[in-house]
């Protein structure tokens, strides 16, 4: 069982703890209204367990299409997976009670998702005898991969977000705008990094990066629409 292979422990915890600190740092944008740690601990382990779900449907999507199409097909399978999560699992519930809520809980199912990600990509590489290659893995997973899932779903949870006090409906079709936002920037982060080269590499993290920033200046609109 993976549970007692010592390779897939170290690679949990190097795919857990990242996701963890990253899970602290935004759970400071929310802190006057806290939310319940329990839905907060249900929503980052909701992100974990579709993954065996979406690693099936990108086998599938693998043997219809090939090259870019294949990619976008992978792309679309996670964003998708991780916004029906969200709204089955956590966004209904009583304790979203404010515009903020739906960033954030969008943002804790993605670190889940990125935890579990992360692991399986360490486990590959240590279980292959590639050690030093599976410390710079976690490394550039834990400021490049991860947050890029963190910008895609807190995309989705921003234009909701704008929504909050209007019909499901309307939120419904904000979300969906959200979700392509999602799948075109997670797709572009795809794409540059399949470039290889340094320039494209860095280019993608400062993409990313640059994202997280408009992500943080949305919040601040989004926290004064809560107040008002």
């Amino acid at each position: 069982m993976l549970l007692t292979d010592h390779y897939f422990m170290i690679a949990l915890t190097a795919g857990v703890i990242p996701a963890l600190f990253w899970l602290w740092f935004w759970l400071r944008e929310d802190k006057e209204n806290p939310e319940p740690w329990p839905l907060i601990a249900i929503s980052f382990l909701a992100g974990m367990a579709i993954i065996p779900l979406v690693v099936p449907l990108q086998q599938l999507a693998a043997e219809l299409y090939v090259g870019e199409n294949k990619m976008l097909a992978w792309v679309i399978i996670e964003e998708s997976m991780k916004y029906l999560v969200a709204l089955l699992i956590v966004l209904w519930n009583n304790a979203v009670d404010e515009p903020i809520d739906l960033v954030m809980y969008m943002i804790f199912v993605a670190l889940g998702f990125a935890a579990l990600e992360n692991t399986l990509f360490i486990y590959q590489q240590l279980t292959g005898g590639a050690y030093l290659e599976s410390f710079f893995t976690g490394s550039l997973r834990f400021v490049g991969a991860t947050l890029l899932h963190v910008l895609a779903s807190a995309s989705v949870g921003v234009c909701m977000a704008f929504a909050f006090y209007r019909s499901n409906t309307v939120r419904l079709v904000y979300g969906t705008v959200g979700l392509c936002i999602a799948i075109v920037l997670h797709d572009l982060f795809n794409s540059f990094i399949m470039i290889g080269n340094p320039n494209s590499i860095l280019f993608v993290f400062m993409f990313v990066w640059a994202g997280i920033i408009v992500i943080f200046l949305l919040l601040e609109k989004i926290k004064r629409l809560g107040h008002i």
